[in-house]
């Protein structure tokens, strides 16, 4: 494969109200490429999907899922199938459960890639990263930290507002405490003094939009909260509604493929923007487990009539991804108020990469095409991207992975 020296694009960022970090990797870009080239035919890597707790020695005793469970298989099985197009050799997918360790050492993994939301339990978006921490092996995604606090609505939405960056605004609640009354809340009066309602009531941790309600009327709250809590036996989030347009945006590293040549930003790629589009019965979005998420579903943003939008969606993204110190992708999910303001509501940490189909996409793959870029340059930035801070910043760390260069 060849590889082509990283490029500079700054593409407009506004560095005065958002100094880009220091060149992370700056003055080996020809380095780079020699040892991706290299480690074509050496690295292996693992795609890793959720594991099934009720498949014989997965776990030893099986618990509730607050967080709606999905395999995400198929998807490892696309992200495995573009790296082997790639050019890499040894790409095996195996399942996020008890026998991940002894999985990963029987094949001789170097690097894995998560492609998890976990097995069962709470915070399960954290667990195989964590064992992959201890068992010394790097991956393509987030550490458990970052994953636990992007996963988790509230705990993300309070480093939004720690940060100044808008956010519609929210309580929660734990039946543990008692029925949910807003009249008398303190935090719900102080957070919607001056929002009435409509509301929407969902998980704190959840995929897909499962168990997502609106709420027109304050006084069906406690009902919707209680019926959440029973579903996820969580913490239940309550957000304002905001009546405008709804947006999702990716975003990820400096480095990123067009192509299949690789290019090399001095900002974070902020990329695939695009508008939902809601059906007239539809307020909020429908879950893609109802609804699969089809290209008449939504629309890549223009970069002439949706100008002002697509500038706030962008600076939002890239804000995001610096201030919280991110490494890998994720996908936010946005929305505008009644003036055309554009909120975080919240972000995906392991944003769906299902391969595009003829009838069938997901939110980041929809916005590809108008960056010229195709699945495989997807799957490419991303690994690339990771190689990369690793063989700049971590480099003590993964010696396994430098003994595989000449």
């Amino acid at each position: 494969m060849a590889l082509q020296q990283f490029e500079s694009e700054a593409n407009g960022t506004d560095t005065a109200q958002h100094p880009l970090s220091p060149p992370r990797r700056s003055g080996r870009a020809d380095e780079l490429e020699r040892q991706i080239d290299q480690l074509l035919g050496r690295l292996h890597i693992a795609v890793i999907y959720g594991g099934d707790k009720s498949a014989d020695g997965a776990v030893i005793h099986r618990t509730l899922n607050p967080r709606s469970w999905k395999s995400y298989q198929a998807v490892a099985q696309d992200i495995a199938d573009a790296l082997q197009c790639i050019g890499f050799r040894h790409v095996i997918v195996v399942p996020d459960d008890m026998r991940l360790g002894e999985n990963l050492q029987r094949h001789g993994t170097h690097l894995a890639w998560l492609n998890s939301g976990g097995v069962q339990g709470y915070n399960p978006m954290t667990h195989a990263a964590a064992m992959l921490e201890m068992l010394g092996i790097p991956y393509v995604g987030h550490d458990p930290l970052t994953a636990g606090t992007l996963d988790n609505k509230h705990v993300f939405k309070r480093e939004l507002l720690h940060l100044g960056i808008p956010t519609a605004p929210f309580v929660t609640w734990h039946l543990a405490r008692g029925a949910f009354r807003p009249k008398v809340n303190s935090r719900f009066i102080h957070a919607f003094k001056d929002h009435w309602g409509p509301f929407v009531v969902k998980p704190v941790s959840g995929r897909a939009s499962l168990h997502v309600h609106l709420v027109e009327d304050e006084a069906d709250l406690p009902d919707v909260v209680a019926d959440v809590y029973h579903a996820t036996e969580n913490h239940v989030l309550i957000e304002a509604f905001l009546p405008g347009h709804e947006f999702c945006i990716a975003v990820s590293g400096l480095v990123m493929s067009k192509a299949g040549r690789l290019q090399r930003r001095s900002d974070p790629f902020a990329f695939a923007a695009i508008e939902r589009r809601l059906e007239p019965d539809e307020k909020i979005f429908t879950s893609m487990d109802v609804r699969p998420i089809t290209e008449n579903r939504v629309r890549a943003l223009n970069t002439q009539a949706d100008a002002a939008d697509l500038d706030q969606l962008h600076e939002l993204a890239r804000a995001v991804f610096l201030e919280m110190n991110l490494e890998s992708i994720v996908r936010l999910d946005v929305r505008a108020d009644g003036q055309g303001k554009l909120h975080v509501l919240e972000a995906n940490p392991k944003p769906d990469l299902k391969k595009p189909s003829n009838d069938v996409t997901s939110l980041v793959c929809a916005g590809l095409a108008s960056q010229g870029m195709s699945y495989d340059d997807l799957i490419l930035s991303l690994l690339a991207d990771r190689l990369d801070l690793l063989f700049s910043q971590r480099r003590g760390t993964v010696t396994h992975l430098t003994d595989l260069l000449d």
